[in-house]
């Protein structure tokens, strides 16, 4: 579980986060949503250690994260699995070698070892014998799904998904969605997606924090996200909706 309280963040007199706290279980899909600009991106920087909030705590199954030294850190990061946005492959390495780099950096095991680790972890999201393709060679979908297998490369108990849906079609993105939540059903880890994806968060939204000029607007799952009375939540849900069906008519 991953516990964020109070968090607030500013970029000199501008507030990006005022005020944050809420709990990401183990085992189910957390998303963070809003609009541009709401700070959910933010966030998540906050939580991984990219950004230093002003005020606050991030407990990773009780341990406080913000308070650790470097290398205190160090240990909590190889526990943790990043899927960024448009994937960040290195285009310079083959997809083997993308997957084993979180491994060459953060273990001492063998080639062997971690050869038969990236092994699994492409079985894991269907892309067996992909090993020596380079990122140029793979569709956007495929790239996301190297990115999850080097997410996971690591066994993370801590998953963290930056806008896993940018840039791909509608079919493509329920794929992602159902491997993000197969892999957090399975392995049990603590997932957060970022994602101003509505299907998304129909699709796959067990826990949802929405998140308005900054502040907690409001926070359950996709069965309660339609009936809500909170206006500011209403106009992002029926707009995302709205513009994707507009979308699809052109």
């Amino acid at each position: 579980m991953i516990e964020i309280k109070d968090i607030e963040k500013a970029f000199g007199s501008n507030i990006v986060l005022k005020g944050i706290s809420a709990k990401f279980e183990e085992g189910v899909t957390n998303l963070i949503i809003g609009g541009s600009g709401s700070g959910k991106t933010t966030l998540l920087k906050c939580m991984v250690g990219l950004q230093i909030p002003e005020k606050g705590s991030v407990l990773y199954d009780g341990r406080e994260f913000l308070e650790m030294n470097f290398d205190e850190r160090i240990e909590v990061r190889k526990e943790i699995g990043m899927l960024f946005q448009g994937s960040a492959l290195f285009d310079s390495m083959t997809v083997e070698d993308n997957i084993m780099f979180p491994l060459n950096m953060f273990t001492d095991q063998s080639h062997e070892e971690k050869l038969d680790r990236a092994n699994f972890c492409l079985k894991r999201v269907n892309l067996e014998g992909k090993n020596k393709l380079f990122p140029t060679e793979l569709s956007g979908g495929m790239k996301k799904r190297v990115g999850i297998a080097r997410a996971i490369a690591m066994n993370p108990k801590y998953l963290f998904c930056d806008e896993p849906n940018s840039g791909l079609d509608p079919k493509t993105s329920i794929v992602i969605d159902e491997l993000i939540k197969e892999i957090t059903e399975e392995y049990k880890t603590t997932t957060i997606v970022v994602t101003h994806d509505m299907n998304s968060v129909m699709g796959i939204g067990d826990y949802i924090l929405f998140l308005h000029e900054g502040k907690k607007f409001w926070e359950g799952s996709n069965k309660e996200i339609a009936h809500t009375d909170i206006e500011e939540l209403n106009d992002f849900v029926f707009a995302s909706r709205f513009m994707k069906a507009a979308r699809k008519n052109f």
